[in-house]
């Protein structure tokens, strides 16, 4: 694993633009393609055999949490306790997650978190990195089956759909909507009919359905918006999800909930404790006290928003945001490798990989000067070479 200077491409931005990543430089340079990270085959089989395992260990946890009824550890909202239930049981299908993994080339992966609900980065990871290949090493390979996977899965998830459409929904801003119009391309080249409008635009009818635009009632939506804004911001949808949630198809399902709280950091612990690929993780604040270094997070936040980073006792470095009141998991500190030089100049990359389905698909890697990764942080393309 290493990071290569290498110029890039005269006219990137158009050419990144062109394939939906239109926000390359909206809160500063977002797209970094001055460097790439060049790994292994072995490297990328590593990883590959890393996400895979950790998918399944996340569903174990989310069984163990079902079965001992662990939900108040989790702060999930008792009324949607038997919605997450009858879900888990009917095991409508998910489409994709996203590990974010600290790795060195050396050392097995570990896991810093799970985006399982509204996980982003796609279209760079999946067609803007994949482009950049083709112009500058176009005989090289990449950990990036993400496009085709993605329609593969759309098409193995056609007959659980409701209705005759599926809706997608989500923020009105730029990049959710390119993201959006990605997934929804994707689905539609898998031959679904699909609608697109905000989550501000949808609508309930006089018996208490969602609708659309056009006063169809949604049977199955796609949302990039996480459930726990849905049912704690939006009381409009909280009795109609309750009324009807368990006949629509939601795409992620409602028991994502589980599986995107950080407190499964914990659990995870607790239940595979000799895991190559996990951190020691605690709810209790007082095992920290056994760590040289550690992590606070919110069990339910965004962007790196509310992050502490305490070091023999002292706090290194935090991120600000308006998450933490639902409570913390604490996280050993993770080696993260140091790819530049000091201060600003540092590079800490963490590397997004990609689950489509059950398959691990892909890659994207964000790299920041510290070892928070938030909304400020570089996306870098990457290539396997040796």
């Amino acid at each position: 694993m290493k990071r290569v200077a290498h110029p890039p491409r005269p006219d990137w931005q158009r050419k990144v633009e062109s394939v939906g990543l239109t926000w390359h430089s909206n809160k500063g340079p977002y797209w970094n393609e001055s460097a790439y990270y060049s790994f292994t085959l072995d490297e990328v089989n590593a990883l590959e055999a890393a996400t895979t395992t950790l998918h399944g260990m996340f569903l174990e946890a989310a069984q163990h949490i079902i079965d001992r009824r662990l939900y108040e550890q989790l702060r999930i909202p008792p009324f949607m306790v038997p919605l997450i239930e009858v879900a888990w049981q009917q095991e409508p299908p998910s489409l994709y997650g996203r590990f974010d993994l600290a790795y060195d080339g050396v050392s097995p992966p570990r896991m810093l978190e799970y985006n399982a609900d509204t996980p982003t980065s796609l279209v760079e990871a999946s067609l803007a990195q994949w482009f950049w290949l083709q112009d500058v090493f176009p005989a090289k390979d990449q950990f990036n089956a993400l496009h085709e996977r993605l329609i593969a899965h759309w098409r193995a998830l056609a007959p659980y759909l409701q209705g005759q459409r599926l809706h997608f929904a989500g923020m009105d801003d730029l990049e959710d909507g390119m993201t959006l119009a990605y997934l929804r391309d994707t689905a539609e080249q898998a031959g679904i009919v699909c609608d697109t409008l905000t989550i501000g635009q949808i609508g309930l009818s006089s018996d208490g359905f969602f609708t659309d635009l056009s006063d169809r009632v949604i049977e199955s939506l796609f949302k990039l918006y996480p459930w726990e804004w849905l049912v704690h911001e939006e009381p409009r949808f909280v009795e109609a999800i309750l009324a009807h949630g368990p006949h629509m198809q939601w795409i992620e399902p409602v028991w994502k909930m589980l599986l995107s709280n950080k407190g499964l950091l914990a659990v995870l612990w607790e239940l595979f404790p000799e895991s190559p690929y996990l951190l020691p993780a605690s709810f209790d604040v007082a095992d920290t006290l056994l760590w040289d270094a550690f992590v606070r997070k919110p069990l339910l936040s965004r962007e790196g928003a509310n992050v502490t980073v305490t070091m023999f006792d002292q706090t290194l470095m935090e991120s600000k945001g308006d998450y933490g009141e639902d409570g913390y998991v604490y996280q050993h500190l993770a080696t993260i490798p140091n790819m530049g030089g000091s201060g600003a100049d540092a590079r800490y990359p963490v590397l997004g990989t990609w689950i489509i389905g059950d398959q691990a698909s892909g890659m994207g890697i964000r790299e920041s000067n510290r070892l928070i990764t938030d909304n400020l942080s570089q996306f870098v393309p990457h290539v396997i070479e040796g």
